[in-house]
This record gives C-alpha cells, structure tokens and sequence, in this order.
C-alpha cells in the first residue's frame, strides 16, 4: 500500500505540463528513500518504486570494465540479473549465463572462430577456452604447481557447467511448471558472481594477450575469408 502511495505521489500524469517540478519531487523523495535502500525510477512512462543495487566488488569490475569497452549487451545482462535476483531469481540466473555466453561469443567473433553447433555456455567457454590458454589438460605451469594450476583451471569448467545447468533446471528461459519451486535469492546471487568472475576473468586474460585489440559487439562470426 505504501509503495503505491510513493510512486502515485511522482505520477508524470499530474506533472504533463511541469516537468521539471517533476523532476524536483523525484530528487525530493529519493534523497529520503535512499536511506531505506529504495529509489524511484522512470518505468514504461510511470515511476516505479526499487530497491537500490549494492554490486560486490567483481560485479562492479566487470560492470566498469563493460562499459570502458563499450560492452553494452555484457552491461544489459549484468543489470538484468542484479535487479531480478530478489524478486525473480530464474530470470537472474537466466541472465547471469549471459554474461559469460556473450562475452564468448564476441571473443569467437573476433577471432573469426565458428559458434560451436551448441550454443549454451559451457559450449561457448570451451570453444574459447584453448584460444586464451585455459585448458587444464594443457597447462605447462612449473612441475611444483602444475597441478594446482590445473585444478584451477577444471574448477572454471565446473563453475561454467553448474551455472549452465541451474539455468537449465530453474531459468526462467525455459519456462516452469505447475507446482514450480523458485530457487533462493541467494542461490540466483552465487550465479551472477560466479558468471561475473569468469566473464571478468575471460576480458582480462583476452586484453593481455590481445593488447589494444577491442572485442566486436556483433553476434554473429566473420565468415572466413
């Protein structure tokens, strides 16, 4: 009931002719909700009343690091699962495989490598991962921590493969049944940050090895000349 008394208060209907004491009223009102961790934002020409997003630190990197590069689908993704992780967290989980599925894909682009015939994210990261040195099965780390290095590396694939498969079991991309059990906030939450460590990691390691070469934002591969 107070929510709807918030935003009918900073309805854009009763400012048509004053939009900028509307403008003041939302400044106004979100200087004091921000304190609750609420803010009022622009939705579908109505305001809307939303939690504030705190970001942890590698979903905050990795949304920097989009946007210096211009990477807009990655920051749609990462916004899209940050804001549905409490109330929807299949569509955050849905979105949080994004992530890593469109930085893939823009490294295959660039590459001029052909999308695997699978295009879910654990085939997207194995097609990319020999390119940027990431295959466990072919580290040449020193004797004493090859090993570890290797276990590092397999642990990626696991990450990869267990985010792909809790989208798969509970995204919402794929619909849900009568009697469908959502999955806990938190659960939707190590997703994001997990896909958001791994797509952050993947940037990093493609600027290092590809210094000065900007990944493309096209979706599909060049074809070969």
């Amino acid at each position: 009931m107070l929510k709807r008394i918030i935003e009918s208060a900073a309805d854009p209907r009763d400012f048509i002719k004053e939009p900028e004491r509307h403008a003041a009223v939302v400044d106004y009102l979100n200087e004091h909700l921000f304190y609750d961790g609420l803010k009022l934002e622009s939705a579908d020409r109505t305001m809307r009343l939303v939690e504030v997003l705190v970001t942890a630190p590698v979903t905050g990197e990795l949304s920097d690091m989009a946007a210096g590069i211009d990477f807009d689908t990655v920051s749609r993704d990462l916004d899209r699962a940050l804001r549905a992780a409490a109330d929807d967290p299949e569509i955050a989980v849905t979105a949080a495989c994004a992530v890593v599925e469109s930085v893939c894909r823009s490294i295959l682009v660039e590459l001029e490598i052909y999308f695997p015939a699978k295009q879910d994210i654990t085939s997207l990261y194995r097609a990319v991962r020999d390119p940027l040195g990431l295959n466990p099965t072919r580290e040449r780390a020193a004797p004493e921590i090859v090993n570890d290095v290797k276990a590092v590396l397999s642990g990626l694939v696991t990450s990869v493969e267990s985010i792909g498969s809790l989208r798969t079991h509970v995204g919402g991309a794929h619909g849900k049944e009568k009697g469908f059990r959502r999955i806990d906030a938190r659960i939707a939450k190590v997703a994001i940050h997990s896909a958001s460590a791994i797509a952050l990691l993947i940037i990093e390691i493609w600027q290092i090895r590809h210094p000065g070469r900007k990944l493309p934002l096209r979706e599909k591969p060049k074809e070969p000349s």
